[in-house]
């Protein structure tokens, strides 16, 4: 490893690597010059030189200097195409410029007090003191510029090679300093698929308590990078394993004990990570944080459902409906938006709801009220639904399989006959107040309703056969 004394230059390989073109932008360059022109430091760092490194480095570019962010907004106003000072705060100056997506950042040390959400920022000097301060050895790598020298102070090059993530300075001090770097680790596990040094799973298993502090939203936006990487199972893991689990999402380690009844051969922890990994290998556009978050937490509600029946079996009845409970109140805890809350909590509600279609049976009713009950969801459903098939019994595998398929022709089939994506009475609430010969009020949303359920029951009526439905019902509600 480097000396922290040394001049921090590597290898002749590794500098010519760090100096081809695509590892520095032109406007990385252009930027470096306006700051020595004005007498300050700058620096390619941390995320920027990792991925760089791993030949990865995007249009995102994170840069550090010696220049206090007043200075920094002088030198970068005029020549970015625009600017943001939103997290000045932290010493950060945001900037856009030719494409690229740029961050300025003053040299700064920060740390928690035993009970602050937010870290106290305090300016460095040096950008080894800045190195220092930062979460792992392979994000505590910069590229001085223009000069493109190369500084490694704690062999973050040799950790990036070795897939393994380490701290700078001691994992206790480091994760005292910001308690969400723990999070961190176990995303960076996730995305880069690294290992996690020995000594830092020990500090974050002792230290785990020490999340508490941080604000659910920054829990949140580290969970989503997790849950979204290449790996999710491996930071999920760790997080279990170190006990932080139980603080950010405690509903997961709970299913580590539990006993699934269509999955005896794995507990519903282990179910859950394979139907997450299924459900990612189905996505088509992406990676989808709904129905990831949904395969994560459709089987929540099994601890809390648990029964021993009196045959031997293990039921987990309506379990759907109690996970779609707890995953709204989890998800709203984590601060998550209405409007993914309600998603997710849904699919989880839903996720069962195959399981009534046996050999296909279903009536073209119950698969209409199936494709309502999911509406925008349904392809999202689709997925989770399949993906929770994780039987070893292949003859049962395929059958699910071949239902499901019919399910979905049948949808396609009725599509194409009665536009079930926007299914909707053959009356709307005007004809129906011009029929009835009434004003708006309870009597139209009731009739509403009414003519919802016949179009759900029987298909498509037309407007004579709606009408004459709508007076007979109507005759009958004034008789009541």
């Amino acid at each position: 490893m480097p000396n922290a004394n040394e001049d921090h230059l590597i290898a002749p390989e590794y500098d010519r690597a760090v100096t081809e073109p695509q590892w520095v932008a032109p406007v990385a360059d252009d930027l470096a010059g306006r700051f020595q022109a004005a007498g300050f430091a700058l620096a390619l760092v941390g995320g920027s030189v990792r991925d760089a490194l791993l030949g990865r480095l995007g249009n995102d570019l994170d840069f550090t200097t010696d220049a206090r962010p007043e200075d920094v907004l002088k030198i970068v106003r005029p020549w970015a195409d625009a600017v943001w000072d939103v997290g000045i705060a932290f010493g950060t100056v945001g900037a856009q410029k030719d494409g690229f997506q740029i961050e300025v950042t003053t040299y700064r040390s920060e740390a928690y007090d035993r009970t602050s959400r937010k870290p106290e920022v305090a300016y460095g000097d040096s950008i080894e003191e800045d190195l220092v301060r930062r979460d792992f050895t392979v994000n505590a790598m910069a590229l001085a510029l223009p000069e493109k020298k190369f500084i490694d102070p704690h062999g973050g090059r040799e950790d990036l090679a070795a897939r393994v993530l380490r701290t700078p300075g001691t994992p206790e001090a480091s994760f005292s300093d910001d308690p969400l770097r723990m999070m961190r680790a176990a995303r960076f596990a996730a995305q880069l698929d690294f290992e996690v040094a020995p000594e830092v799973v020990t500090a974050m298993t002792e230290m785990a308590g020490r999340i508490e502090i941080v604000s659910a939203e920054r829990v949140r936006d580290e969970l989503n990078k997790l849950i979204l990487s290449a790996h999710p199972r491996k930071g999920l893991t760790l997080l279990v394993d170190t006990g932080l689990a139980e603080h950010v999402l405690p509903e997961l380690p709970a299913l580590r004990l539990e006993s699934d009844e269509h999955h005896r051969h794995k507990d519903v922890y282990e179910h859950t990570l394979i139907v997450l990994e299924q459900a990612m290998a189905l996505e088509t556009d992406g990676p989808d944080l709904t129905l990831r978050l949904a395969a994560l937490l459709h089987d929540i509600g099994k601890p809390r459902t648990r029964r021993f029946e009196k045959d031997g079996r293990v039921s987990f009845h309506h379990h759907e409906v109690v996970g779609a409970k707890m995953t709204k109140k989890r998800m709203t805890a984590l601060k998550y938006s209405n409007e993914l809350v309600k998603d997710v909590s849904h699919l989880v509600e839903l996720h069962l709801r195959f399981h009534g279609y046996g050999t296909g049976e279903w009536t073209d009713s119950a698969v209409r009220r199936y494709v309502r009950d999911a509406g925008p969801l349904l392809d999202r459903l689709h997925k989770l639904t399949r993906s929770d098939c994780t039987t070893r019994n292949k003859r049962r595998a395929a059958a699910l399989s071949r239902a499901y398929d019919g399910l979905e022709e049948r949808i396609e089939q009725l599509k194409e006959q009665e536009e079930l994506d926007a299914i909707r009475p053959d009356l709307d609430g005007n004809q129906i107040m011009e029929i009835l010969g009434v004003t708006p009020g309870p009597a139209v949303g009731r009739a509403y309703k009414h003519l919802l359920e016949l179009r759900l029951e029987h298909g498509p009526l037309g407007v004579e056969a709606a009408t004459e439905a709508l007076k007979e019902w109507w005759a009958k509600e004034q008789d009541a």
